[in-house]
């Protein structure tokens, strides 16, 4: 049966960590993967020209950050030498824009909206992902939470890579940005977690006290949240419940980039259940599948 057959006769859902397929009820209910190609070419050991570009959005502390971090860890990049990485990840909070006097005074008290769209350059954004794009090292900014600006003196350096992951909570906000990605990812955590995050974080490690904290949440962020970041949630490819607590989700995007890179088409990756083992297959012949942390890069 050729795969549009299949497709109009079941779904394919996602949900809590579970992929299936079942009987078609009415409509197709599917999230797309990567409607754009990369161009591949081999370099450095891999079969790449233009980096696979990722975006990774979600809502403040909705666990964006380490959805990458597993990512990178399962494809064996974590803990290698910048020069030697084939997966890199950048931070959108890094082009936040230079503050006036004034706002600079306004954040100091945590009245400034950090998480309004006009809070970051995103010119500077989209001509930096361009170039890496076009395949040039390229110097990215580190940002200071504790004094709300750019470091003059400190930046990473991005060297070429195969799969470059961009996380931040609007990345899929302006357009000419998002038309940028081979593949969507929006970080799904509820409201209670990621404000239960959040305040400890800010508190230990950002150098704020409690009531900043709570009143910018209340004023900025949970506004904001609901008006510029949750829209773009229907722009993804892909939605992860529960952030990086989702292995199976991540599970399979890793062996979807993995495919990318290698090339492998020919046969999808078997994922065998983490807890029981087994495959159950329902009344249409599909198959039910949920995948283990360790099987990602078994092949």
């Amino acid at each position: 049966m050729s795969m549009l057959g299949l497709f109009q006769k079941c779904r394919v859902s996602a949900y809590c960590g579970v992929l299936s397929v079942r009987k078609q009820v009415r409509s197709i209910h599917t999230f797309k993967m990567a409607e754009k190609s990369a161009d591949y070419s081999t370099t450095n050991g891999f079969e790449s020209k233009t980096p696979f570009l990722i975006g990774v959005a979600g809502g403040t502390a909705s666990g964006k950050s380490t959805v990458c971090q597993r990512i990178m860890e399962k494809l064996g990049q974590q803990h290698k030498e910048q020069t030697e990485r084939r997966v890199v990840c950048i931070s959108q909070d890094s082009f936040y824009r230079t503050l006036t006097p004034s706002e600079r005074l306004r954040a100091e008290r945590g009245q400034f909206n950090f998480d309004h769209p006009d809070a970051f350059d995103d010119k500077k954004l989209l001509a930096i992902l361009k170039d890496i794009l076009a395949g040039k090292k390229v110097e990215v900014p580190e940002y200071d939470y504790i004094t709300n600006s750019i470091s003059p003196h400190r930046s990473h350096t991005i060297y070429p890579a195969d799969v470059v992951l961009i996380e931040g909570i609007l990345v899929f906000y302006f357009p000419e940005v998002r038309e940028l990605f081979h593949m969507k990812l929006f970080v799904d955590t509820d409201s209670d977690t990621r404000l239960a995050r959040r305040v400890p974080r800010d508190i230990m490690e950002r150098g704020r006290d409690l009531e900043q904290v709570l009143n910018q949440y209340m004023n900025f962020v949970k506004p904001a949240f609901e008006e510029f970041c949750l829209p773009t949630k229907k722009f993804a490819d892909v939605i992860i419940p529960r952030g990086a607590d989702n292995l199976v989700a991540i599970d399979l995007i890793v062996h979807h980039i993995w495919d990318i890179m290698y090339k492998k088409r020919a046969s999808p990756p078997k994922i065998v259940n983490g807890c029981n083992g087994h495959q159950e297959a329902d009344e249409t012949n599909g198959r039910r599948l949920s995948g283990s942390s360790e099987d990602t890069l078994s092949r």
